[in-house]
Order: structure tokens, then C-alpha cells, then sequence
């Protein structure tokens, strides 16, 4: 029998809702630079408080958006030659034009986004489709019985669905997160798709004292995931994050954790760096590993089956390869 191969496949960006920033870092009037879906970004706040975000090159000359430009109102000009361009990407002012008049192929690609839980995301698609699914709303973050959100973000050099498959993968919390035991663990998704849900239940020693936890990860799409620690009587602890693909094998990922008020100094501090801590046990293998399209499992793999079948519908298609010129 022949043996695996060492080589990798690289998996495409896929489509979905993506973190390009947390909220606090873009004031109004602000403009930063955002590398994000293999593409060079301007993301900027509008002097009435709305974010925007279009590629980044001027269709002038080339110069980049994100540096050097400056908001205008509800645009941001460009820092070459002053035109500006507004949150759809369109030139709405050349400030030396004789005539005034903005020629047709003045325009930039402007991307959906959305502002929530504390991020602001943007919506990708490769075949250029609208939305079909919304950024869900953690209460949590709202809740005056919940601290302020803590804040973590991360680069790490692998695709980004590596990262969203060890959450259906629970035999790893054996073997690389030293769980006592390998969790039972239930997988479910939803009719529509887009969700899944997987809980995986273990003893666990805590400052409360010793109880069976659920680890409750809900999933949306490939890049929005959630942590939520349920079975401490009176604590909560809950994190939202959003993994996001930088280029095929360059991801950042953004935590937003929060715990109740009640716990905060008893075990919210620990909570939150066990998290943290949790991924440095990852690391070593992300950095490391080649991408497997068709991977060899055993026949207690199954999460990890279902997973990889779930994830393919947030890719499109390959394009045609084009006829060579005659």
C-alpha cells in the first residue's frame, strides 16, 4: 500500500461573516489599514459614527486609502491627490477638476459590514452574493451583571477552518489540553446549515470546588464561534470570537470574553486565562501541520467526518479555468 503523501493542498478563502477589527480600536474619524481576504483594506468611521470599508488602492494612481488618508465628513480622501470617495467606494469629489464631473471607472469595492459584539465584521463572498445570514447578538455584552468585555487577538500561520475544526474535535482536549478524559461530547446542526452546536461534558476542578461542566461551543459559519462553561452553580463564563482568513494560511482570530459580576474575583481571571492558555497548547501543531482535503480517520472520528462535510458549503466553486488565446 502507498503511503500518504507530504503534500499539502491549500484550502480557498471562504465565505462568511469575518472580523476585521474590535470596535475600540476604530474612533470616528479614524482610518486603519486591514489585510484581510488576501486583500489590502481602508476601514474608516465616518464623522456620524459609521464604519466603512473599501479596497484599498485609489483607482487614481494607486496610492493606498489607509495611508496617509484622512475622513471628510462621511468619505475619506485619498492622501495623493485629494479625491475623495464615499462608504460605497464611489469618487464624489476631484477638488481640481475643472469641470467637476467624476469620471465612470471611479470607484473603488466597498464591503458589507456590521458592527456587534463589540467587533466589526465584514461580510465575504467569492462569487460576490449578498448576505444570506445574520451576526448573531451575545445579551451578555449588554448585561450590567456581566463585567467589560477583556479583549485577546492572535495571528497564527495555518488556515483558518484548522482552528474551527478543533471544536469538533474532542478527543484533542485529551490528549493536547490534558483533560482527565476524553469528554462525551453531542455534535448538532441546524436545519439551515449555517449553525452547529457541540457540548462536551468532563469533571473539572475549579476555585468553587469540583463539578461535571459543559464546554457549550455554538458555531456560525466558519469564522463566529462561541465558548460558554455551564454547570458552576451561579457563574457564568462566556467568550465570542471570530477567526479570520488574512491570507490561505494566515489567520487572526479576536476573543471577546465576559463573565458574570458575581464570580468575576473568584474564578472570572482564571476562566479567562485558561482560554488563553489553551491555545498556546494548540500552537505548536497549527504552526506546524499541512492541510489533509481527505484525511485518514478511525471509526471514532466521526465529529470530525460530519465537520468536514458541513464546512464545504462555505466554498465556492473553483472557476472555469480559462481557454488559452488563440
Amino acid at each position: 500500500m502507498n503511503p500518504v503523501s507530504n503534500e499539502e493542498t491549500l484550502l480557498p478563502i471562504p465565505n462568511g461573516w469575518f472580523a476585521v477589527a474590535f470596535s475600540r480600536d476604530l474612533a470616528e474619524g479614524d482610518v486603519m489599514r486591514v489585510q484581510c481576504f488576501d486583500t489590502e483594506l481602508a476601514l474608516f468611521r465616518t464623522r456620524s459614527g459609521e464604519v466603512k470599508l473599501i479596497d484599498a488602492f485609489c483607482p487614481h494612481l494607486g496610492a493606498h486609502l489607509a495611508e496617509g488618508g484622512k475622513v471628510v465628513g462621511e468619505t475619506i480622501r485619498c492622501p495623493f491627490h485629494h479625491w475623495q470617495f464615499d462608504g460605497d467606494g464611489q469618487c464624489v469629489k476631484i477638488p481640481y477638476s475643472k469641470t467637476g464631473k467624476i469620471p465612470k471607472r471611479a470607484k473603488v469595492r466597498s464591503w458589507e459590514v456590521v458592527e456587534r459584539n463589540h467587533l466589526i465584521l465584514a461580510w465575504h463572498h467569492a462569487e460576490g452574493k449578498s448576505p444570506d445570514w445574520e451576526v448573531p447578538a451575545v445579551a451578555e455584552f449588554n448585561d450590567p451583571t456581566w463585567t467589560d468585555p477583556r479583549f485577546f487577538s492572535v495571528e497564527v500561520p495555518v488556515h483558518m477552518q484548522e482552528m474551527a475544526e478543533n471544536n469538533c474535535d474532542p478527543v484533542h482536549f485529551h490528549y493536547v489540553h490534558s483533560a482527565e478524559a476524553i469528554p462525551e461530547s453531542t455534535n448538532t446542526y441546524a436545519e439551515d446549515g449555517r449553525y452547529y452546536k457541540a457540548v462536551s461534558t468532563n469533571e473539572r476542578e475549579t476555585p468553587m470546588g469540583r463539578f461535571k461542566v459543559d464546554l457549550v461551543r455554538e458555531t456560525w459559519g466558519l469564522g463566529l464561534s462561541s465558548v460558554r462553561l455551564e454547570g458552576v452553580p451561579g457563574a457564568g463564563l462566556y467568550m465570542f470570537s471570530s477567526t479570520s482568513p488574512i491570507a490561505p494560511k494566515k489567520t487572526v482570530s479576536r476573543w471577546v470574553l465576559t463573565v458574570s459580576r458575581n464570580i468575576v474575583d473568584v474564578m472570572g481571571d482564571e476562566y479567562m486565562d485558561q482560554i488563553i492558555k489553551g491555545l498556546d497548547d494548540d500552537m505548536r501543531i497549527w504552526e506546524n501541520k499541512i492541510h489533509r482535503p481527505d484525511p485518514v480517520l478511525c471509526d471514532a472520528d466521526t465529529f470530525l467526518a460530519d465537520f468536514r462535510k458541513w464546512a464545504k458549503q462555505f466554498y465556492s466553486p473553483a472557476p472555469e479555468p480559462r481557454s488559452p488565446s488563440a
